[in-house]
């Protein structure tokens, strides 16, 4: 363990927590199924992560990758080579940002939660008081990983990751292999946030320097803003899919639709891992053509991993659903095998760039088609297909975002694909992709 830790570099250590993350929940999920809770119950405890995420993934996902590239160079304190085990003064502002939007989420929840309404509930939704505080306390917790990856402490990003994952497992398996409701499994995941934010607080006390700086918080919002913008645009088509689903449904086919829409396991936790450790390597302006050649060598190793990956699940997707759940979620396989197409547009970086080079106003303007395009093809699409009309909107709407970024990288930033992306191989893995696809002539069911 030791000697693993000693060459975890700062891509693999995010790629790696982001497995576990996933690998957590798809446990969980595996185990509702098996130990025989029904599908409402299954359904309540999907919506109420669902409803934490979707109130939470943009902002927090758009200040830390907004943070990143001024970790070393801002224009508040200046550009430094930063020491490992340094305090900085980046860090702890960084975490008042996370607090004080995370404040600002949970007052406005309690504000409208009377009038909120899911699945037929009014005012009462179940289980929303819990997800508030799971969402309060389990957002300014993010920071941790990233602490540690700006601080060469990668090693310890995987004791993190392996710790926290068993904690959260434990925690929302437990209560109901015990014959708890599954409200105890929510208050379970509370307490591990909780736990997570005392971590969090012993590393603000190794790592941050209690220096509060209004200027640089200006500058992580001035920068974060556009991004914010783009990731709520781009990064909610799998939520508005969810919305669409329990306008038109019922819990049951929301739980359906949740365990297929999951994409190819690891895809987006690899890809999420590269782009946020290269974010760091634009701080140094003369090393763009380097960084570029890692994006593009790096992308490279996950395609040869991921792509043969995805095609080994399209053959298999139906008897891996029905060994991995019950019979009831073999539909959810149809889900599934659309969302695997979905690595056609997660292995391209045009976006990483952009953001390292700080231009992130274009990403909001790509994200703003992406979304009004999801929500009209999947309103038209899930009249004759069901969900399964849902996923092949988002799956289309996520290549032509892709494809205008990588023209405005081209054109208005001077940056050929073949320098980041590596084209023939992308080409060749999509062909075979596509060509799989099609002679599985799979049949789509309409739930």
């Amino acid at each position: 363990m030791l000697g693993a830790k000693r060459y975890v570099n700062n891509v693999a250590g995010l790629q790696a927590i982001n497995i576990l993350r996933f690998l957590t929940f798809l446990i969980i999920s595996i185990v509702f199924t098996k130990i025989g809770l029904s599908k409402a119950e299954i359904g309540l405890f999907e919506v109420s992560i669902f409803i934490a995420s979707i109130a939470s993934f943009f902002w927090v996902n758009g200040l830390i990758q907004a943070f990143l590239p001024l970790f070393k160079s801002n224009k508040t304190f200046g550009d430094k080579e930063q020491l490992a085990g340094t305090k900085s003064p980046e860090v702890f502002n960084m975490y008042v940002i996370l607090v004080f939007f995370s404040l600002l989420v949970f007052c406005i929840g309690q504000f409208i939660k009377a009038d909120f309404s899911v699945f037929g509930y009014k005012g009462d939704v179940p289980l929303l008081n819990l997800t508030l505080w799971y969402l309060l306390l389990s957002s300014p917790a993010n920071l941790v990983e990233y602490i540690y990856m700006v601080q060469d402490k990668n090693g310890n990003t995987l004791s993190y990751g392996y710790i926290t994952s068993f904690l959260q497992l434990a925690a929302a398996i437990l209560p109901v292999i015990l014959g708890y409701d599954i409200i105890w499994s929510i208050w379970s995941l509370v307490l591990v946030a909780m736990i997570k934010n005392i971590w969090l607080v012993t590393l603000l006390y190794n790592y941050a320097e209690i220096k509060f700086s209004f200027p640089f918080i200006k500058e992580v919002l001035a920068c974060s803003g556009p991004i914010i913008l783009s990731v709520l645009v781009a990064g909610s088509a799998q939520y508005v899919d969810g919305l669409i689903i329990t306008t038109k449904y019922t819990a049951e086919a929301f739980a359906i639709f949740r365990y297929g829409a999951k994409e190819i396991p690891f895809v987006i936790s690899m890809a999420a891992g590269l782009s946020s450790a290269m974010l760091v390597e634009f701080s140094r302006k003369d090393k763009i053509k380097d960084t570029l050649t890692q994006i593009k060598r790096k992308s490279l190793r996950i395609m040869h991993s991921m792509y043969p990956l995805s095609i080994v699940l399209l053959l298999f997707a139906k008897p891996l659903y029905k060994g991995m759940f019950t019979p009831e979620f073999t539909r959810s396989a149809d889900v599934f095998v659309i969302y695997i197409l979905a690595i056609l547009s997660r292995l391209l970086f045009p976006h990483t760039i952009i953001i390292g080079l700080k231009k992130g106003k274009i990403l909001f303007w790509t994200s703003v088609f992406e979304l009004v395009g999801n929500i009209f093809l999947s309103l038209y699409l899930v009249e004759d297909y069901g969900v399964v009309g849902v996923a092949l909107a988002t799956i289309f709407v996520y290549i032509i975002s892709k494809a205008g970024l990588i023209l405005y990288n081209y054109f208005r930033l001077g940056i050929s694909p073949s320098q980041y992306i590596p084209v023939k191989w992308y080409v060749f893995y999509t062909v075979i992709l596509g060509i799989v696809f099609v002679l599985m002539d799979r049949r789509i069911i309409v739930i």
